[in-house]
């Protein structure tokens, strides 16, 4: 079988769906579409052929849009996929239409709503319209968290099928379970995801400065790119000594153990793989109490929720752990990575696929 992935970055798919990208290998055909990365020649090993595509993952040009459209129709009837598989919002749109052209079966994966659609208004009106387009002939639209489904189904954005899976699930090998650290040196807060407002980086570095007037042997590691400019207030944050900022890293499973919980006050997610990563190391975590976030964690067992955009709430859950005892912290981990075990296992993703790809 010949099988086609268009998605909107290789960190991601490495990242989050290498075991996925791996097991096809292994028994089909596999073309990856996708812009140029650091991460390209890790998915070539796993097997994979590499069309290079290059297009503005955030960009609202209509033109430029309906020229991805064009392009995907192009790969699409050069390689002849069996079945094309696509994430992320544009991937999902226009290689959906694409797709619905060259009469192709394809599996729709929602990772998350994205800004447009989370900030209503006129763009949302149009990104929830282009969906449905996109989705009208999806064999089976995979969702990863259940107010996402139920928003696309209620609105008939999609009127196929759809499934709902646990994220991307987590590699529980890759992020084992590890000891916890000792606070002789103070406690470390860790921040891992693109650096945005829409990943609540603002919030956590006012949070901070107030934290650690009461504290200042509390810091904060930041691991992740500049997906907008936070330059000036991260440089500020790091002479004040409140952060360590260490930008992209290929390995981020040494700052899980490193860490005595992991933070992300993010304004939407499909699943948060962050706090998957960091709950199957063993970490507790703090994250906000939006769909996508608010189910990677029980409160107060594994965990602690603030409210969304409130640096008030957010410093209040933070002031909650670091009031925890040594051990409490710890058995919130562990009972953390056993959260995981039970309920975002990778291979269950594995297996969804495996059961719809054999559907098609």
């Amino acid at each position: 079988m010949r099988i086609v992935i268009l998605t909107n970055a290789d960190i991601g798919l490495y990242k989050f769906r290498k075991e996925l990208v791996e097991k096809l290998c292994k028994e089909h055909e596999v073309s990856i579409v996708l812009p140029e990365g650091d991460f390209i020649g890790p998915l070539k090993q796993l097997g994979c052929r590499f069309i290079p595509f290059e297009f503005n993952r955030r960009g609202t040009n209509p033109v430029a849009d309906l020229g991805q459209v064009r392009r995907y129709v192009k790969i699409l009837k050069e390689l002849k996929p069996d079945v094309v598989l696509t994430y992320t919002i544009k991937p999902n749109v226009y290689g959906g239409m694409a797709c619905q052209m060259t009469k192709v079966p394809y599996i729709a994966n929602v990772t998350g709503l994205g800004t447009t659609i989370e900030n209503g208004g006129l763009l949302s009106f149009i990104s929830t319209s282009l969906y449905r387009i996109g989705l009208k002939g999806a064999s089976c639209v995979f969702f990863q968290n259940k107010d996402n489904q139920k928003l696309f189904v209620d609105r008939g954005i999609v009127k196929g099928k759809t499934r709902l899976i646990p994220g991307s699930g987590v590699n529980l090998q890759t992020h084992c379970v590890e000891p916890y650290p000792d606070d002789k040196d103070g406690i470390r807060f860790l921040f891992v995801g693109r650096i945005m407002k829409d990943k609540g980086i603002g919030e956590l570095l006012e949070a901070m400065n107030i934290i650690r007037k009461d504290d200042p042997n509390v810091t904060l590691d930041i691991v992740g790119w500049s997906d907008e400019d936070y330059s000036d207030a991260l440089k500020k944050a790091e002479q004040d000594g409140a952060i360590r900022y260490h930008g992209l890293q290929s390995d981020v499973h040494p700052f899980y153990t490193n860490c005595h919980c992991a933070v992300l006050p993010s304004y939407h997610e499909g699943t948060a793989n962050v706090m998957l990563e960091a709950s199957s190391t063993g970490r507790p975590v703090i994250t906000t109490r939006v769909p996508g976030c608010q189910e990677t964690f029980d409160e107060g067992i594994t965990g602690f929720g603030c409210e969304v955009k409130n640096t008030a709430s957010l410093v209040e859950a933070m002031k909650r752990f670091l009031s925890s005892s040594h051990d409490r912290r710890k058995e919130m981990g562990l009972s953390a990575r056993a959260k995981m075990e039970t309920e975002y296992d990778r291979s269950i993703v594995l297996n969804a696929y495996e059961e719809e790809i054999s559907h098609v």
